[in-house]
Parts: structure tokens; sequence; C-alpha cells
């Protein structure tokens, strides 16, 4: 088996030093070791061979080094060369010869290198090392398995601290990557068909109906809490090509998203499985519901509205008629540009465990606008509607929408 393919990015017109060590130290430890360079500014003295120059890179994003120096903008700048660098290891991936991605850095590199591994593969080991991340992450996480490691001190020459790290970094980094070499190289045959479904806890007894079904069917069920993060990180995944269907009987962070409660995963919620040809079967859960911490968080502007205390961190805020009826437009009008097999489920009895007869958020005025929005918005597409009588948490219905998705699944193969 060959060595495995550790990518290190970073800028090298700042960091050429460091790069140059930290690279050393990876070819020692067993790897090959494919450099890009990501810097704008003049790499000179740098003299160690580079893979991907810093031109090839700007010209990967549609631009040049020459343009980017003139133009004299560091975000711009920053973000053309990121966007080079995603596209590099797209290609290297393409080839089935990336084993890893090591990136170093301050704000900038740590910057480029969030953006280059974003959408690599779970699976695919990435790794940043960074004056930036001793506290909130976020913005270089995102939806992606990345690891981050703290520099401790800034990444300027190397001393006793930075030799410390960076070994740690690199030893780490090597492992992982020949680890997952050797994952790729084992058979797949007994591995089941991956199905991404979404949950909250008012929807808890529907996917674990649902759950328990598509494991009789012969699948393996990965379960994401419908947190901002969870919806963010099925999306990734079901653009990744690794999920065989999506069951996303919870939709509640577009209701988040459209109120402004704190469980957002973004406008992009609900799109990705349809845009990247993955069958789903799509529910309304908890879409009767907007999310906020404990009850003194909550926004003046909603006072006078329904809530319900879920705990002392968590309140809930029932969703109004004119709200529901605007997410009914919004989940129809992404499931109707769907390209993938797509079947919404409308559970006349309810979207969520408080949304049942004698509930607190029991609303039949509300969950009628968001029903026929839902209706009106697919209609005249392929998506199937299928119209149950029960509450989203009602077991039968739960398992009829796991047999739906094997069919989709199975009727394209």
């Amino acid at each position: 088996m060959s060595k495995p393919l550790i990518a290190l990015v970073g800028t090298l017109d700042t960091k050429g030093r460091e790069y140059q060590w930290v690279s050393d130290r990876l070819v020692g430890n067993g790897a090959r070791v494919l450099v890009v360079d990501a810097g704008v500014g003049d790499p000179a003295g740098f003299e160690w061979p580079v893979d991907f120059t810093q031109h090839a890179v700007a010209e990967r994003a549609g631009s040049t080094i020459e343009e980017l120096r003139r133009r004299n903008d560091r975000g711009f700048a920053v973000a053309t060369m990121a966007e080079g660098v995603a596209a590099v290891l797209a290609e290297q991936l393409a080839k089935d010869d990336l084993d890893g991605v090591f990136v170093l850095g301050g704000s900038g590199g740590t910057s480029i290198g969030a953006r280059a591994v974003r959408d690599l593969p779970v699976g695919l080991p990435k790794l940043i090392v960074s004056t930036m991340v001793s506290g909130d992450v976020s913005p270089y996480v995102g939806a992606s398995d990345v690891t981050l490691m703290y520099s401790v001190v800034d990444i300027a020459g190397i001393n006793q601290i930075s030799e410390a790290v960076l070994g740690n970094a690199a030893a780490a980094i090597t492992a992982m990557a020949a680890a997952r070499r050797v994952r790729q190289s084992e058979p797949d045959d007994d591995k089941r068909p991956l199905i991404g479904a979404s949950m909250f806890g008012v929807t808890t007894p529907a996917v674990n109906a649902a759950r328990a079904r598509l494991e009789e069917l012969g699948y393996e069920v990965l379960t994401f809490h419908a947190t901002g993060p969870g919806g963010r990180a099925l999306e990734a995944l079901a653009r990744s090509g690794f999920l065989a269907g999506v069951l996303d009987l919870t939709t509640t962070e577009l209701a988040d998203d459209l109120v402004g409660g704190v469980l957002s995963a973004g406008p992009d919620r609900l799109t990705a499985a349809g845009a990247s040809g993955v069958p789903q079967v799509v529910s309304l859960g908890a879409l009767d519901m907007v999310n906020f911490g404990p009850r003194g968080t909550v926004p003046a502007q909603f006072e006078g509205r329904l809530f319900y205390e879920h705990n002392a961190s968590v309140t809930l805020m029932r969703t109004t008629a004119s709200e529901s009826e605007e997410l009914g437009r919004r989940v129809g009008q992404k499931l109707a540009s769907a390209t993938s097999p797509t079947i919404v489920v409308i559970p006349r009895g309810g979207v969520s465990a408080l949304d049942a007869e004698g509930q607190a958020f029991w609303d039949q005025k509300a969950d009628t606008m968001l029903f026929e929005a839902v209706s009106s918005a697919v209609a005249g597409s392929s998506v199937e509607v299928i119209d149950d009588p029960a509450n989203i948490n009602d077991p039968d219905l739960a398992r009829r929408a796991a047999d739906q998705l094997h069919i989709l699944i199975t009727r394209g193969t």
C-alpha cells in the first residue's frame, strides 16, 4: 500500500519556514506531501518544491496573483485564494489521491483553510492548527468534521513550544491519513446503505419508529438533532454522496430561520438532497415552534405570544397562522425544485408532541394553513403528497414514511 498523501495548505509568503519544518516532519512520519501555496505576497527566499504555486491557486479561482496584488484588498484576496485551494483539493480528491489536509495559520490562513476543506467528504482528515481556535470556532467548523488545534504561541518561527504543538499535529494528521488509506482499501460489501434522519425531542417517537423499520429493511440510520448544526450536518452529508436516502421528518429549523429563533440551520436547509438526487421523504415535524433559550432571553418583540417552557434552558414559542402559511410555502418551494424522488407527508393530526389535540400548541387553523400552503406550492411538480390523518408521532405513520423511502430508493436500483 502506498504512503498516504497529505495536502499542506498555507500562506508560504509569511510562514514558509514553519511549513517547511512541518513538511519535513510529515515526510519523516511516512507521508507524501502536496504543498499548496495560498499566499499572495512574494515568497522570495522560499526555495523548496511547491506543487501548486500561488499563481496556480489564483488561476483556479478565476483570478491572478497580479490582479489580487493590484487590487490590494486583503479580504477579497483571502476569499479568492480559499476558492482556489478548494478547487485544487477537489481535483486531488477526484484523482482518488488525497488522504488528509493540514492547514497552519493565523486569521487569514485559518479562514482560507476552513473554506478549502468545507466541501471535502466526512471521514477525510482535516486538521487546522491556528492562533484563532481558542474562542468561538463555529465559523471554521461549520458542518465539517474538521479537527482544530490551538497553536498556543503565534506561528512565527520554530521554538520549543511550536515544535511540540506542530510536531504533535504532524503526527496526528499522518496517523489519521494512514488510517483512512487503510479504511478505503477495505471491502465495503458488508456495509449497509446510510439513511439521514432529522429528529427533535417532540418528534422522537416518530423517528425511533421509522428508524426501527428502516433497520429491518437493511439500512443504517444516522440521526441528526435539528438544532441548527444538526441540520447543516445532514445537508452536508446529503451533498457528499454518503447517503442512500433522507428521512427528513423534522424540519423545525426552518421556523427558527423565518422567525428569528436560536436553532436556525440557515436558508439552505432542505435543499441538499433534492439538488443532489438523493431520494427523500419529508414531513413538517415541529414547525409549530420557534426555539429560544431561558424565558428571560426571549426578545421583547414576542411578548404576548404563546410560550411553552420545555425546561429551564429552552423556551418554545408557537408559530402563528401567518408564519405557518409562509413556512408551508417555503417547504413546498424547496421540494418542488428538487431533482430527486421526493415525497412530503402531511400529518393532519399535528406536527409535534405539543401539537396534538389537548396539548399546548394544538392549533388547527395554523396547521391547516401550513398544510394547504405546502400542497399548493408542490402542485404541478413531481413531488408526491401523502395526506395522513395521524399525528406525526403515530408509529404507523412513521413506519409508512420509512416504507415509502425504501420504495423511492429501490425504485432507482
